[in-house]
């Protein structure tokens, strides 16, 4: 890896790449909104030395929220910690061949436009591989690049329709309208993919010495997501049954109303059916009522059983239902609110939110490295940067003395602050 190069920075505590099991890993970060730096902050928290490539008018995601203003709002600052930012105009000559000379000693190159895109900017695979062999070379997308849709344009909202997401939470909806799930799972899942993907490819270049393509595309890797629960007798040829998973699927699997919020619990094998029935009283249905005889058909009656969890809890306090459950081996955990999450006595208890002086924006809040390492700990988080925040240092790291790095931002080419 490129930790030996000596435009490698140097690990100090605090800075990136200085602890965690990455350390000396480069990744030049040429992704922006949600997917690419998921992915990308990911490697960062893990000790990789991530530089962000960003147009000069920075990644429109730091314009959402508060702080807007200052291009720091809440979407950047949680997905862009321990990460530097340079500022490039990858349309300009000037700014393309900057990018070039940070691709020559790194190890990872990321990018989540369309693959057309960069070899317009001259940036494709052939391009970047004759300069550095070494290269992982990882393109977060919409589809495939041996279909017909390679050319397509993809954003979560679309993948969410493309992978049938909607028709799922409409067949589980008392309305059937499909929706889009109120979070940005594709994205997200697609970023925590790729993660893996560029960790195992990692390991594979300590193998054979050389770098390759890699591609990411968000359709591939969510219909597998939608499918392994839906498929379901569909997985037969010819079919046994129809498409959906019931238990999914059922209107009744929600969290159960209590007399004072919202309590969830799975009750789902013999051994936790059995104990649930004895808890409300009525035990001998277990043996007696022909929809508890097993899991197949407690899965087609599971529409009535979940009802009747429901009309047991719903007499009960939160702390009541607890009480009823507890020695069964049945998971029960009350509903959080946003708010309630981020007071939770177990996330207390493991310091998982934590506070940081952001030099721009003051004061912010921070979620852990959910990961736990007893010998390659990731280190301090280094604040979401600004933007072009260490364009000057970057630029040094790359072998460019200042009056170089002055008429760069001077054209245009670079953008400093």
């Amino acid at each position: 890896m490129s930790s030996s190069s000596p435009s490698s920075p140097p690990d100090e505590p605090g800075a990136p790449g200085a602890r965690g099991p990455l350390t000396g890993v480069r990744v030049v970060d040429v992704t922006a909104i949600f997917m690419g730096p998921s992915a990308t902050q990911m490697l960062g928290d893990l000790g990789a030395d991530v530089i962000k490539v960003e147009a000069p008018e920075g990644d429109v995601v730091r314009g959402i929220g508060a702080q807007g203003q200052q291009k720091m709002g809440p979407l950047f600052l949680g997905m862009n910690r321990n990460k530097r930012s340079i500022a490039l105009d990858l349309k300009s000559p000037e700014g393309r061949a900057a990018l070039l000379d940070l691709v020559r000693d790194a190890d990872v190159l990321t990018y989540n436009v369309r693959p057309q895109a960069m070899e317009r900017l001259g940036l494709g695979y052939d391009a970047l591989a004759a300069l550095n062999p070494r290269l992982l070379y990882v393109g977060m997308f919409g589809f495939s690049q041996r279909g017909r849709h390679a050319a397509s344009a993809a954003f979560d909202d679309l993948i969410q329709a493309a992978c049938a997401l909607p028709q799922a939470m409409a067949m589980g909806s008392p309305d059937g309208t499909p929706r889009y799930l109120p979070i940005t799972i594709a994205d997200r899942s697609v970023g925590l993919y790729a993660f893996g993907v560029i960790s195992a490819a990692l390991y594979g270049r300590e193998r054979t010495g050389r770098g390759q393509r890699i591609d990411v595309p968000m359709f591939e890797t969510m219909v597998p997501q939608v499918l392994g629960d839906h498929l379901y007798n569909q997985t037969f040829v010819p079919p046994q049954g129809d498409f959906g998973y019931p238990r999914l699927l059922s209107p009744e699997r929600r969290p159960y109303p209590t007399r004072d919020g919202h309590v969830c619990c799975l009750i789902y094998t013999d051994p936790q059916w059995r104990a649930f029935l004895a808890a409300i009283g009525q035990p001998a249905l277990f043996d007696s009522d022909p929809r508890f005889a097993d899991i197949r058909a407690r899965t087609r009656h599971i529409d009535a059983l979940y009802a009747m969890v429901g009309e047991a809890l719903a007499t009960r306090t939160t702390a009541e239902c607890q009480a009823l459950l507890a020695g069964t081996d049945i998971p029960v955990f009350p509903m959080h609110t946003f708010d309630t999450l981020l007071t939770d006595a177990h996330l207390q208890d493991i310091g998982f939110f934590s506070e940081m002086d952001h030099p721009d924006v003051g004061r912010i809040r921070q979620m852990a490295v959910p990961s736990e390492w007893s010998g390659t700990p990731p280190g301090p988080a280094t604040p979401p940067p600004r933007l072009g925040q260490h364009s000057r240092e970057v630029l040094r790291e790359a072998g460019y003395d200042d009056a170089r790095i002055d008429a760069l931002i001077h054209n245009g080419a670079v953008r400093a602050s």
